[in-house]
């Protein structure tokens, strides 16, 4: 494990790398390095990725998923058990279709990405999450909840969603497809600030932490889907 020490509140963003292949860090280092994030450590393991994460308290961590000694769901979700502020959690993958992606999502991680993602793109993503959003990747995400996630039989709508209204519902089902919030204005002609105030009253009554959470809970209790 290697790492920086703290930077004051006017740094760049901070981000740890987690990558059993170097040569993978090393590339990820360049990208984000080169459009003014501050990388302040990196882990080869799951196990390297907490200690990192607890003596450097970063913004967010580029997670793998599949390594040796701890696989990065593990590793996401002793993270997300930290005392104190925990980072948003990135999890990257080398293939399309992986249930240990959506098993990081369940972890606690805010979004994830393929590991051929442009530069461009992993820069975006890590800053989107890093303001408190959740980077769903619309192909991937409805994929993988549509695989993995067990739905109920339709009828009544479940105790979850009960005490929604039908406008947010509507910005639930859309956050599950993997829209952005300026996409939901569009879709349902409202002001982007307005969706985030759906979205914000989203995560107060189910109790969620983030998007992702959202999306997983629309599939989970048949919100998308249903007749």
């Amino acid at each position: 494990m290697t790492g920086a020490g703290q930077a004051g509140p006017s740094a760049p963003l901070r981000v740890v790398l987690v990558d059993d292949q170097e040569l993978v860090r090393v590339g990820f280092r360049l990208i984000l390095e080169r459009a003014g994030l501050e990388v302040v450590g990196e882990a080869g393991d799951g196990l390297e990725a907490v200690a990192a994460v607890r003596e450097l308290r970063p913004q967010v961590v580029l997670m793998d998923i599949r390594m040796p000694r701890l696989d990065g769901v593990e590793a996401t979700r002793r993270i997300m058990q930290l005392a104190g502020e925990r980072p948003r959690v990135l999890v990257l993958t080398t293939f399309d279709l992986d249930e240990y992606v959506y098993e990081a999502v369940r972890a606690g991680a805010s979004g994830f990405l393929l590991k051929d993602v442009r530069p461009d793109d992993l820069v975006h993503a890590v800053r989107v999450v890093a303001r408190g959003e959740s980077m769903l990747a619309p192909a991937l995400i409805t994929r993988l909840l549509e695989r993995f996630t067990a739905r109920p039989p339709a009828g009544s709508l479940p105790p979850a969603l009960a005490a929604l209204t039908e406008r947010e519902r509507e910005v639930a089902v859309l956050i599950a497809q993997g829209l952005s919030n300026a996409e939901i204005g569009g879709r349902l002609f409202l002001s982007e600030a307005t969706v985030k105030t759906y979205v914000s009253r989203l995560l107060t009554k189910l109790d969620l932490r983030d998007r992702v959470q959202i999306a997983a809970m629309a599939y989970q209790t048949g919100l998308v889907g249903r007749d």
